[in-house]
Order: C-alpha cells, then sequence, then structure tokens
C-alpha cells in the first residue's frame, strides 16, 4: 500500500494509476503508456519538476497583470482554446468516429500550447525587452491554457461515468471541475506566491533568500504550490501558475528574479532533453504503428488548419498588424504535456478504452509533426517578424550577452 502523504500523491500515485490504465490495454501499449507517462513526469510540465515551463514563463514576464494589459491572453485562452477544442471534438466524432467521450479528451489534451518546443516564441529572460505583443501573447497562453484546458478532460471523464451509470454529471462538473477547482487554484496559487514573494524579497532579515543567489526557491516554490493544490482537488498546474505571477509581482525589479529565471531554463532544457528522448523510445517501438491515412490527415488537420483558423477568427478585431495575427494563430505548438491530459482521461474513463492505443497513436504524431513544423519554421518566422517591425532580431542576444558578463 502507498503512504498517504503529499510527496506520494504528488510525485508516485500519478505514475502508479497511469500504470493501472496501462493493464487494461495489450502488452505492446503497456510498456508505450509507462513511458509516455514518464516523459510527462520529467518534463517540464511533470510532477517532480512539475510546471517549471510555467514558473519559467512567468518569471520570464514583466507586463504587469491586469485584464486591459493581458487583452491578447484572454483570446488565445477563449475564444481560440474553445474553438479548437470543439473543432477537434467535431473531427473526433464525425471523421475518426470516436465516442463522444473520447473526441472531447482527444480535443482537451491537444488544447494545451507548449513553447518550450520552439523558444524563440518565448519572451526573453526578465527586464531585458524582449516582450512584443506575440512573444508574450504565446508565452502567457501557455501558462495559463494547461489549468484551464483541464475543465475540458473532466468533461470527458464525466460524460464516460454518465453513459455507464446514468448519473447526473452537469452540476458535478460546473461546480466541482470548473467553478472550485479555477477558483481555489487562483486562491492557494496567490497565497503561495504572495508567502514566497516576502520571505525571498520582503522579509526583515540579513539572510533573505534573494539575496543567495540560489534560484532552486523556483522549484520549491513550484513543488509546494503544485501539492497543496492537489491536496485541495483542484488545478495544480494554474495554482503554480498563479504562484509565479504573484512572486514576480513580489518585487518586479530585484535581480534575484533573473536568477530563478535562469536557474528553472537550465532544469526546463535538461527535462526536456530527457522527455524527448524517451518520445523518441516510444516511436521507435511501435507508438504510430495504428496509424493510417485517416489518423494522418487529422493531425494535418488539426495543425495547419484548426488552430491558425481558430486563432484568426479570436483576433479578428484585435489591434495588431496581419503578420502578428498570422504568427499568433498558426505557433500553437503542442508538446508532451498533453500526454498527461490524455493518460489521466483514459485513467479516470468508466467505460471501455479499448481506441486508446489510436488516440495514443494520433497524439503520438501531433507532437511529431508540431516539434518539426513549428521548431523549423519559429526561427526564420520570428526573425522576419522582427524586421517587418523594425526590431533588430540580434539584439536580444547582445543584451543577454551583456548581462551575463556584468554578472
Amino acid at each position: 500500500m502507498i503512504p498517504n502523504s503529499p510527496v506520494t500523491s504528488v510525485c508516485i500515485r500519478p505514475l502508479v494509476s497511469h500504470s493501472a490504465t496501462a493493464s487494461r490495454l495489450n502488452s505492446s501499449v503497456n510498456r508505450r503508456f509507462v513511458v509516455l507517462a514518464i516523459i510527462h513526469l520529467l518534463a517540464p510540465r511533470s510532477l517532480s519538476l512539475v510546471s517549471v515551463k510555467p514558473r519559467e514563463d512567468q518569471l520570464k514576464l514583466d507586463r504587469v497583470f491586469s485584464w486591459k494589459r493581458w487583452a491578447i491572453t484572454w483570446r488565445l485562452l477563449g475564444p481560440t482554446m474553445l474553438l479548437t477544442i470543439a473543432a477537434v471534438t467535431i473531427i473526433g466524432v464525425w471523421l475518426l468516429a470516436l465516442p463522444l467521450p473520447l473526441a472531447i479528451l482527444l480535443g482537451g489534451a491537444l488544447a494545451p500550447t507548449d513553447p518550450v518546443l520552439a523558444a524563440d516564441v518565448q519572451v526573453g529572460p526578465p527586464k531585458t525587452g524582449e516582450e512584443d505583443e506575440v512573444r508574450f501573447g504565446l508565452t502567457s497562453e501557455a501558462g495559463l491554457n494547461d489549468g484551464l484546458a483541464f475543465p475540458f478532460v473532466n468533461l470527458a471523464v464525466a460524460l464516460a461515468a454518465a453513459a455507464a451509470t446514468g448519473e447526473p454529471w452537469v452540476a458535478k462538473w460546473v461546480l466541482h471541475s470548473i467553478l472550485w477547482e479555477i477558483a481555489v487554484a487562483i486562491a492557494i496559487g496567490w497565497g503561495i506566491g504572495r508567502l514566497f514573494g516576502w520571505i525571498t524579497f520582503h522579509i526583515p532579515a540579513d539572510s533573505k533568500l534573494a539575496q543567495t543567489g540560489d534560484g532552486v526557491i523556483a522549484i520549491a516554490a513550484t513543488l509546494i504550490s503544485y501539492g497543496i493544490c492537489e491536496m485541495a482537488q483542484c488545478y495544480g498546474f494554474l495554482g503554480v501558475f498563479v504562484a509565479a505571477l504573484a512572486i514576480r509581482h513580489a518585487h518586479r525589479s530585484h535581480d534575484f528574479q533573473r536568477d530563478m529565471h535562469d536557474f528553472t531554463e537550465q532544469i526546463e532544457r535538461i527535462a526536456m532533453m530527457v522527455g524527448l528522448l524517451l518520445f523518441g523510445g516510444a516511436l521507435v517501438s511501435g507508438l504510430l504503428a495504428p496509424i493510417g491515412w485517416i489518423e494522418a490527415f487529422v493531425a494535418a488537420l488539426i495543425l495547419l488548419v484548426v488552430r491558425p483558423v481558430a486563432g484568426m477568427i479570436s483576433l479578428s478585431g484585435f489591434r495588431a498588424n496581419l503578420s502578428e495575427k498570422l504568427t499568433l494563430a498558426f505557433f500553437g505548438i503542442r508538446g508532451v504535456g498533453s500526454f498527461y491530459y490524455l493518460a489521466y482521461g483514459l485513467n479516470h474513463m468508466d467505460m471501455d478504452v479499448g481506441g486508446g492505443e489510436r488516440l495514443w497513436a494520433i497524439m503520438g504524431l501531433v507532437v511529431l509533426l508540431s516539434i518539426l513544423m513549428h521548431g523549423l519554421t519559429v526561427t526564420p518566422a520570428m526573425r522576419l517578424l522582427d524586421r517587418l517591425h523594425g526590431r533588430d532580431p540580434d539584439a536580444g542576444d547582445d543584451v543577454s550577452a551583456v548581462a551575463a558578463d556584468a554578472r
């Protein structure tokens, strides 16, 4: 029996539960299922380093939080994500002939974006000024849509349970999966972020954590935020992002913000390398074996049509140049975090998951194509965008080099 403690709840139980789900599938899928669960545990959205990616994203952002200043974020989180989930659900039902719960699960799992796999679309380090509208929009979207896509994964689970038992699900889904889990995650994240901000920057002592220059405080805040959110049955990813927002707000101009950013960025790169190696192992072991022409067509449709069209619809009326809108719409990068949502959904569904192998294959193909397509095009696209708007694409490198020399 696994002991019931915060550590096991955060770091051990998810992998055990994912492996339990794998036992319902055939042996060839079992190995890939466990490998992909481990990918999530080691990747920037993972448990042991959970949400280092949103932590690092938020530590980068210089823009003060407000509804007006973050208008681009709300468009990408609201209409863009909802249209994407709806379109993928329709594609899943009509083209892939999936049951409605599995189609919604596929849409919810593919909703989150992951610019870690294409760093040029992210904003620069704190206080460097590398925060144009496109980079800010894509970075803030990726930090927040982890938690805000989760209600749709829970919707798929609720529909599957209702189909099996006939029990009502609407009230529980709205009150718990939407209102409770989002509101409590924001409250916990904000409280922990404020606490860590005070301890780090404002505690009246000579031993302030900010004076140590040790960026590991970012990992500590991440794990504590995530663990408490999970114990409160709310969205840990969202809580971590809000905690990071509060820490960044505690002392926006302090040099220790850059120390925390640099530390988490190094951890992020190491973890992503391990995650991609495991993903490659899953690919060569036959992850894409169930792929046929219809699955390949759907993967291309999601990346080349669904996200760009949803993005352009959502950005209509927004004050930005066409080149910026096209860039925001196109770079909806999918990453290994999507595997976690799929594993979570399949594990909690009270229905036959015989189509699980097919869903894993589609997810793997979408992520693989996104890594290749967005990874190869992001640098020339962002450099061209900078030139079109009168920015020197090499200026950020010069600023970072000067800052590193000064340190």
